[in-house]
Formats: structure tokens, C-alpha cells, sequence
């Protein structure tokens, strides 16, 4: 009989201060979609998530859901109606840094030409 293939876990689920501290201390690029508890993360997003999963297969990027009603640290987005992304990254990687900051300016570019709100990305270096 053949062993049982163990899932591998797409995302961490933060529900509490201490869950938020310890994924903080993970290596790599941590991005979180912040969410509140009446209107739960978003579920549009899993399939990217999956499928970035796939194409880069690397034991740096992590990705979480974080309920902000229960993480202290998250406070600032409570009340909030849209969904939040946040990314967190530990080190001096200034190539990731770049990258990603010029992709959410394009991203935030395009979405303002087109009559769209403009973008929020949150890129901070975790304690």
C-alpha cells in the first residue's frame, strides 16, 4: 500500500496576537491578506495564490490569512470594507524590494487610468 502524500499547507490561518508574532519570524516574503471576521479573507485570491505556489516552489514565500479583529497589531484596519494586502519581508533584500515596489506602482497606475481606487501596498521589513 502506498504511503499517504502529506497536503502541503497553501496558507497560515492568524487568528490571534501570538500567531501574528510568530509567522513575523518566518524567512522570506510573507504576504497576508488581511480580512474581519464578518466578511472572512478573500476567496478570488486562493487560486493565484495556488498557482504562484506552483510556478516558484520556494520555502520563502509564505503566504497567510489574518483576521485583523483578533490581532492587536492589525487594529489600524478594522471598520475596513475592502481587502487589504500586506507584505512583509525580513532582511535587506533591496532587489525584492525594488521589484515589488515598482510592480505595485504599475499596478496602481493602471487601475487609476482605467477609473479604478488606488492601491494601498503596505511593503515593511518585519522585526
Amino acid at each position: 500500500m502506498a504511503a499517504k502524500r502529506k497536503e502541503a499547507v497553501l496558507q497560515m490561518n492568524v487568528n490571534s496576537q501570538e500567531l501574528w508574532e510568530e509567522m513575523l519570524c518566518l524567512e522570506g516574503l510573507i504576504v497576508v491578506d488581511a480580512y474581519q471576521a464578518w466578511c472572512g479573507p478573500c476567496k478570488t485570491v486562493v487560486d493565484l495564490f495556488r498557482r504562484i505556489r506552483n510556478e516558484v516552489s520556494s520555502d520563502l514565500l509564505h503566504f497567510a490569512v489574518a483576521e485583523v479583529d483578533s490581532v492587536d497589531a492589525l487594529e489600524k484596519y478594522r471598520g475596513k470594507c475592502e481587502p487589504i494586502f500586506l507584505f512583509y519581508t525580513r532582511g535587506a533584500n533591496a532587489p525584492l524590494l525594488q521589484k515589488t515596489i515598482l510592480k505595485q506602482l504599475a499596478v496602481g497606475r493602471k487601475a487609476l487610468e482605467h477609473g479604478g481606487e488606488r492601491l494601498v501596498a503596505h511593503v515593511l521589513d518585519a522585526p
